[in-house]
């Protein structure tokens, strides 16, 4: 962390990671979205699905353009190492996911008024995933740091 505060060079590599996690969340909210709220399927498959989504979108940006000095690992280890470390940020994602959405829901439904639009259950579910997504990203930046992209010079 320290080395994000003092080094403008790993600065710019977390602004540019941010950027990938951004257009990360907006792939895992849209395809989340398309999922529940189209085909009816539950936060916790639709949010599994939209993860795995945005993983595949994530890995791709941040080795082609994040840490493209990053060629010492071939692609598909690499690619693997990503993933460990995005499934363990899955597992940390899907009891947020499971648990923390009735609880939003009841919440935006016990409202003294409600907000226009949508559902308790569509403020619900985006809120919780918001949560989920922030949560998790802090995981991510820090492992895939210093263990996938760590041929990376700091």
């Amino acid at each position: 962390m320290i080395s994000i505060i003092t080094n403008p060079v790993e600065r710019y590599r977390f602004v540019k990671f941010a950027i990938v996690g951004s257009i990360g969340a907006l792939v895992d909210f849209g395809i989340a979205n398309l999922l529940i709220h189209i085909f009816n399927t539950s936060l916790v498959l639709a949010g599994t699905i939209s993860f795995v989504c945005a993983i595949l979108s994530n890995f791709t940006l941040n080795r082609y353009w994040t840490y493209p000095d990053s060629r010492s690992k071939p692609v598909i280890h690499q690619l693997v190492m990503f993933g460990i470390v995005n499934l363990a940020g899955l597992v940390i994602r899907v009891p947020i996911l499971k648990y923390l959405e009735p609880l939003l829901e009841n919440f935006f439904a016990v409202l003294p008024f409600q907000l226009p639009a949508f559902s308790p259950s569509v403020y619900a579910d985006n809120l919780t995933l918001a949560i989920a997504i922030v949560i998790v990203m802090f995981w991510n930046y820090f492992v895939n740091r210093y263990w996938t992209y760590s041929d990376v010079k700091l």
